[in-house]
């Protein structure tokens, strides 16, 4: 594996942890949604580190900046995601909270590093 910044990087690591997390709920899903909303949710999942280690390659602060902002907007589509699976009673509230928590620290570490790059 190549060695890049971005994997120094402690919200690049809280969110593929937050991927993990995705996948084992999408597991357990009912297999008529394999090409709806577990798809969704896998695509949403993979797209915020993924934009994490985009945009820490990028040339200049204000490109990174834009690749976070779309981490965030991954991140509220996953949100979405587990509303939608939460009211359709397709995961427990134990786990919806546990991952709820999660999200909110990516979402933390993610604004806490646009304001550091805006500096």
């Amino acid at each position: 594996m190549m060695d890049k910044p971005h994997k120094k990087l402690d919200v690049w690591n809280k969110s593929i942890e937050l991927v993990e997390q995705i996948y084992q709920i999408v597991e357990k899903l009912p297999r008529n949604e394999d090409y709806g909303l577990a798809n969704q949710m896998r695509r949403a999942s993979i797209s915020i580190p993924a934009n994490i280690a985009e945009g820490s390659a990028r040339h200049t602060s204000k490109e990174f900046i834009q690749f976070l902002h779309i981490s965030q907007g991954s991140l509220s589509e996953v949100d979405t995601y587990m509303e939608i699976c939460t009211r359709l009673k397709y995961i427990i509230p134990d786990k919806c909270s546990e991952i709820s928590a999660l999200m909110d620290k990516v979402d933390k570490m993610l604004t806490g590093l646009i304001k550091t790059l805006r500096k």
